[in-house]
């Protein structure tokens, strides 16, 4: 295959008027390694690398802790649709039974290999169920856990040692001991807490790098109790999930936070649950009903309960809303995110050698014109 004519998002971050060559599924540097051609014109369009997810639940009437492979291969289906080439779905609040049922569904269905048409499962954010009672949000209480290794080896091993991201609130007791021995294995995430700065700084000493949702289901920022957020900006290694939907955060405290952490430590997500691509209505989240209004979805007691926006659609928020530069976006929803879980050798940028993966996006009204997975047109 070759695109013509595209705007390019290079890995230095900027756009280039030029080519794509690609061969074997691969990007490749020059169009006589490229035969059999087909020719895609991408005038007037930006090509993007394909995005991921790495914090969502699920969309089109499924969830990955539904614990079957029909809803993970539905989920994939859709996410794939929407320029999501890579996807680390994640938990809610279970029972360790439920959890070890999904890691086991998550570990066999990895195991079947590429699945065409399909976003790749790239592993499981394990947002449950080392969280604070306080500050649970949509979470269900009736499952939040003491931080335990032994179950978080037991449901890692269950996975086949595929669980990216670990979810803890530090100031819960057990907490430091996990972030220490769990740290060197997978990426430990500050989530769901109501720990104050000082606390948040030794989470990050003990081993944290990672902050779950910012500002969601945590204390707030203010000058004289900077909280987990504060301490967060503080530490350089530290990278931050944002979700852009316009429910979540104020357009102004998103601007805010790309001045703070700068577009090298933002992950955008899209926290996403499953009436995402459907119609309003009543749905589900982890055992727990919820009312999905527009772009709002709320448990009864009015508790934001995930979004039913995206991944994409939080990009083209972000810029077309909220004032960040494309380039800025497309790094925190494409890079940033494979850099995060570890998947950037293969994806995440438009280069020689990696996977063959791009988002064309029309330059006149942002919206995607074509999804290309390994070389493929889907």
């Amino acid at each position: 295959m070759i695109i013509r004519n595209a705007s390019v998002y290079t890995e230095d971050g900027i756009f280039v008027e030029k080519d794509i060559y690609i061969a074997n599924g691969r990007f490749v540097n020059g169009e006589d390694k490229v035969t059999d051609t087909q020719v895609i014109s991408a005038v007037g369009c930006y090509a993007i690398p394909g995005l991921t997810d790495i914090h969502f639940h699920g969309c089109m009437g499924f969830d990955f802790c539904d614990g079957t492979r029909e809803a993970v291969d539905e989920i994939a289906a859709y996410e794939l649709s929407v320029g999501v080439t890579n996807i680390v779905p994640a938990t809610m609040t279970l029972s360790e039974e439920m959890l070890l049922t999904i890691c086991r569904t998550a570990k066999a269905y990895a195991e079947e290999g590429f699945h065409e048409k399909r976003a790749r499962f790239q592993g499981i954010n394990m947002e449950g169920p080392f969280l604070s009672m306080e500050k649970k949000g949509a979470q269900n209480g009736a499952y939040i856990h003491a931080p335990d290794v032994a179950m978080f080896e037991r449901l890692n091993e269950a996975s086949g040692y595929r669980i990216r991201l670990l979810d803890v609130a530090p100031e819960t007791e057990g907490a430091m001991e996990m972030i220490e021995k769990c740290h060197d294995h997978v990426v430990v995430s500050l989530a769901h807490t109501c720990a104050d700065y000082d606390t948040a700084m030794e989470a990050f000493d003990a081993g944290a790098s990672h902050m779950t949702h910012l500002y969601n289901a945590m204390p707030p920022y203010t000058h004289r109790a900077p909280g987990p957020i504060g301490a967060a900006a503080d530490r350089q290694k530290v990278e931050v999930e944002l979700i852009t939907d316009g429910v979540h955060i104020h357009p102004a405290s998103v601007r805010t936070t790309f001045k703070m952490f700068g577009d090298d430590r933002i992950i955008l997500i899209s926290d996403s649950m499953r009436a995402t691509g459907l119609e309003d209505g009543d749905y589900t989240l982890g055992g727990q009903d919820v009312k999905v209004t527009g772009n709002k979805a709320v448990l009864a007691d009015g508790t934001i309960a995930g979004s039913v926006t995206n991944l994409f659609e939080c990009m083209r928020t972000a810029v077309l809303h909220m004032g960040i530069p494309l380039e800025s976006a497309v790094k925190c929803a494409a890079v940033n995110p494979a850099k995060s879980v570890g998947i950037y050798d293969e994806y995440g940028s438009i280069s020689p050698g990696k996977k063959a993966d791009v988002v064309l996006i029309r330059k006149e009204d942002f919206t995607i014109k074509h999804v290309i997975l390994e070389g493929g047109l889907v």
